[in-house]
């Protein structure tokens, strides 16, 4: 699926874009239940620092990231048998398929964070990740990279 930022160069006003044209629609993601050795392998192969963890419904109810994951060795957490809803970070900093542009770099400058699950109604429905606001301005000004 492509993501909406992928329109032809110089025909959107950056400023006026929103996370849904932004977004990464096809998010990798896990259950609470899921263990963290599977989580562990499947974030270096994706080239992203964290997951979403979402319940049966999809609701989003936390995130495991790298960092979750060197907690738990540090503690000395059996990866086998350790869950995601054990080792997950509960209070997540998400935005809407509305949050506009300024909002989302606002989040990643004030929060130091990488990326922002993308929620409607409390469901994942997507990431954006501080590349994907980079992209999406380079496309929007005529300047795609190569």
């Amino acid at each position: 699926m492509k993501k909406d930022s992928e329109f032809k160069s110089g025909e959107r006003d950056f400023k006026r874009m929103t996370a849904a044209e932004l977004m990464e629609p096809d998010v990798k993601s896990f259950t609470p239940d899921a263990h963290w050795d599977d989580i562990g392998e499947v974030l270096p192969m994706g080239d992203f620092g964290s997951v979403p963890i979402v319940d049966a419904e999809g609701m989003l109810v936390g995130l495991v990231s790298e960092h979750d994951l060197l907690t738990a060795l540090s503690e000395g957490k059996d990866s086998r048998t350790t869950t995601a809803g054990e080792i997950m970070t509960r209070e997540v900093i998400s935005v809407t398929e509305r949050t506009k542009v300024e909002d989302i770099i606002k989040i990643f400058l004030e929060e130091q964070v990488i990326r922002v699950p993308v929620v409607r109604k409390g469901k994942l429905v997507g990431i954006v990740a501080r590349r994907d606001v980079v992209f999406g301005y380079l496309r929007a000004v005529g300047k795609p990279p190569e």
